[in-house]
């Protein structure tokens, strides 16, 4: 048995050359007994979305039938006679859509020309028959040196197709490969509009009611509907994390795991890889990582966020950019190993996401950073508990918070002045938050958010402390709600509370010191008691602009 971990190895022959192989063929069984015209697999990335096509791909090929059925030798498949009866059936077509990025929308164009260039060459040996006609064999020709213009391109996949239909005499299956990658870049580099023009009849031409298609298995990370990319689809078949027909096809189920620890005989580390990467639920399916096993294995058994390295986290960074106080409360919540409650939906457009909270969070749970505890269906949709599935992505949280606090320019890092906030050093405390005001906030950013945008830019200051405290926000406590509490979980330890306010430039130490009055007279100590905490550290904070103002008093309760 191979051992060896297949890290960055997406090709199935590959694979089975000579590394450890988790058996997904049971998933192929299942899927050809009952599959649509078109299905779309939403499932995040580094999930094992390419391999599974990849090993669909060599199954189903016509092309070097024989040697490919070798590769499943030994595999649950191998003993299925009526599966084995695909096997080297079909012309495949195997496209991703990977590498299909670009800054701008005129880069793109000489993106998909070339891209499509190296497509249709690979596929050359199509022009050797007499099926084709002199026009079919220009276009080919134009299209595989990269002549072709926008209008050929938006046709050239149900093109090909038809090609691969006349020259094996056979409807060719069409394996696409993150359909959504070039759409999500070209919503980072705002040429959105454009894009989604292109790809629409790009994607629908060889789809919709293409006579050339036996059928069509796509993924990707989101079903993006709205904008009409599918809408034109009568056909399609949409299998998600929150609606599964196939839930163990991708990420590896818990007999996997299991069976995986024994073969390698690290039955010992089970418990430590369920912490760091299980968690995922897949239309209820408990599901692990796999990316982050196999590194974890590769890595001898060293936990750590192999997956938040090299995902690309672009999705959360820009949601915290964009993120409101409520948010980030949101965020506290689950960081905490809380669950936030909220609406859910499929149809996911992108310029919603800033706009909408709940196409926010099914963004959050389809790119793989939360996911469901619970999902309920009512007559407005759904509903569902979201948290973070486990330890690693507990680790990117904390991280990206903080990350919107990085600076070169900054002198006191983020954890020394929260530090001084726990220890009660004033001093640290009031210049540290000047500092960050100064070089990280603008005065227009700090206008428009109010006493809101400092509460959410303290708030996300405290993600360091979370190993040692628990951090609350707008709770009700003794007559009132504080805006900022930090728990100790330690025994004996102080806790401490924050109040914060706007004011007037002239007046923003009578306010600093209003708020810390504010925290007496209305008992905010009352839950601190109730937890057994019996010094509490009282913050009054006052804002104007990028300037900042501490009060500050110590209470034994």
């Amino acid at each position: 048995m191979n051992t060896l971990m297949p890290i960055g190895r997406e090709d199935f022959a590959d694979v089975r050359s000579g590394y450890y192989f988790v058996d997904k063929t049971p998933f192929v069984q299942a899927f050809l007994k009952d599959h649509a015209i078109v299905t779309l697999f939403t499932r995040p990335r580094r999930f094992g979305k390419t391999l599974t096509l990849s090993m669909l791909r060599y199954f189903l090929d016509i092309e070097d039938a024989e040697a490919h059925r070798k590769l499943f030798d030994g595999l649950l498949i191998s003993k299925d006679a009526e599966a084995m009866a695909w096997q080297g059936t079909r012309p495949v077509l195997l496209l991703t859509l990977k590498g299909w990025k670009a800054d701008s929308w005129d880069e793109m164009k000489h993106v998909i020309s070339d891209m499509l260039a190296q497509v249709f060459d690979a596929r050359g040996s199509l022009l050797s028959g007499t099926e084709l006609t002199e026009q079919e064999r220009l276009r080919f020709e134009k299209l595989r040196k990269g002549e072709a213009d926008l209008i050929v391109c938006r046709s050239a996949l149900a093109f090909l197709l038809r090609v691969m239909e006349k020259h094996y005499g056979r409807k060719p299956v069409l394996l696409l490969d993150e359909y959504d990658v070039p759409i999500q870049t070209a919503w980072e580099h705002q040429y959105y509009k454009e894009a989604i023009s292109f790809f629409r009849e790009f994607l629908s031409a060889a789809l919709k009611s293409n006579p050339s298609l036996d059928f069509a298995v796509l993924t990707g990370v989101l079903r993006i509907t709205k904008e009409n990319i599918f809408s034109a689809l009568n056909n399609l078949s949409v299998d998600s994390v929150f609606h599964s027909k196939y839930p163990e096809a991708f990420g590896f189920t818990t007999g996997e795991i299991e069976k995986m620890t024994r073969d390698l005989h690290r039955e010992d580390k089970l418990a430590e890889i369920r912490r760091w990467y299980d968690g995922y639920r897949f239309a209820g399916c408990e599901i692990y990582n796999p990316w982050s096993v196999i590194n974890y294995f590769d890595s001898g058994c060293e936990p750590q966020p192999y997956w938040v390295n090299t995902s690309g986290n672009s999705i959360l960074g820009e949601m915290l950019r964009h993120s409101r106080s409520r948010i980030l409360e949101k965020l506290e919540t689950v960081l905490q190993g809380e669950a936030i409650e909220t609406r859910v939906r499929e149809d996911v457009i992108y310029s919603d996401i800033y706009k909408n909270e709940s196409a926010l969070y099914t963004m959050l749970v389809t790119t793989g950073y939360l996911t469901t505890e619970r999902v309920e269906q009512n007559d407005l949709g759904m509903r569902a508990a979201l948290i973070l599935p486990n330890r690693e992505l507990q680790s990117l949280f904390r991280s990206e918070v903080l990350d919107r606090y990085h600076s070169d320019d900054m002198d006191i890092e983020v954890t020394d002045m929260m530090q001084a906030f726990a220890d009660g050093d004033i001093e640290t405390v009031r210049d540290g938050l000047s500092e960050y005001l100064e070089v990280l906030t603008s005065t227009f950013d700090a206008q428009k958010g109010k006493e809101s945008f400092y509460h959410g830019f303290v708030l996300g200051l405290t993600a360091t402390l979370i190993g040692d405290y628990q951090i609350r926000s707008n709770r009700e406590s003794g007559y009132g709600r504080y805006d900022i509490a930090a728990f100790p979980r330690g025994a004996g330890e102080r806790g401490f509370v924050i109040e914060c306010k706007t004011a007037e430039k002239e007046e923003i130490q009578v306010e600093a010191k209003a708020a810390l009055q504010q925290i007496a007279d209305r008992d905010y100590d009352a839950e601190f008691r109730a937890q057994g905490v019996t010094s509490v550290l009282h913050y009054g904070i006052a804002f104007h602009g990028k300037r900042v103002w501490v009060e500050f008093g110590n209470v034994r309760i």
